[in-house]
């Protein structure tokens, strides 16, 4: 028996898939459109929006506040799967938003033994609904949801990392990658979805960096990238 399955967390997890789908469709939607009709790729897309988000990435995300943007189920169970596989204690989240990925990871810890799940959401309201959420699923004793620009909030880390996903604004996955990067333990385990920025792909793909990193085959075409710290 696992979290996942039954109990709280499986009835919670499976009411926010249910609330974010309906709230992110019109959204996803619009943006399907919008790629077909301006004759764009996925790349060239993604790459505007990033350029968009270096102008500044506050604004850019204050749009979404009622947005989920969150993981898949298959994905989720993923990310339960990993922190299970590498037995991880310590995980960081960059991108809370409403706390659907942290409630698969801090379910993972849960059945590991225990543990920490420090995340960071810049938008309040999502920082609200996302406590109120991890603590509907039993696991707010695990949890730490810190509010504000993630490379202030995770700053001050104070113990080494088993496991980081990063799911936040797409500009930022490098510089918050550096912020945490001396925390991580060799081993450490980096998610990142809809890792399109460039800067990124290039330093976790490069050994001289100390990872190694591959493209998952999950969701394709959300950019789930794999990253270990071997360095």
């Amino acid at each position: 028996m696992n979290l996942l399955t039954s109990g709280r967390v499986a009835e919670t997890l499976a009411k926010l898939h249910r609330n974010a789908e309906a709230a992110d469709a019109p959204y996803i939607e619009k943006v399907r459109d919008e790629l077909q009709a301006s004759g764009a790729s996925l790349e060239q897309a993604a790459a505007q929006m990033i350029a968009n988000e270096r102008q500044d990435y506050r604004a850019a995300y204050r749009d979404h506040a009622a947005h989920f943007l969150s993981v898949t189920p298959g994905y989720g169970r993923f990310l339960y799967a990993i922190a299970r596989a590498t037995k991880a204690t310590r995980i960081v989240e960059f991108g809370t938003s409403m706390g659907i990925s942290t409630i698969y990871l801090a379910a993972a810890l849960q059945d590991n033994g225990g543990g920490q799940l420090i995340g960071s959401e810049m938008e309040p309201t999502k920082v609200a609904r996302a406590r109120a959420h991890v603590q509907a699923a039993g696991l707010a004793d695990l949890v730490e949801i810190r509010e504000g620009d993630a490379l202030e909030t995770l700053r001050d880390l104070d113990s080494v990392i088993d496991l980081a996903l990063i799911d936040g604004a797409w500009s930022l996955y490098l510089p918050v990658l550096k912020l945490i990067e001396p925390k991580l333990r060799p081993g450490a385990v980096i998610l990142a979805e809809n890792a399109f920025a460039e800067d990124y792909l290039d330093y976790v793909r490069a050994p001289a960096n100390g990872y190694i990193a591959q493209t998952l085959p999950i969701d394709e075409g959300r950019g789930n990238e794999f990253a270990v710290r071997v360095g």
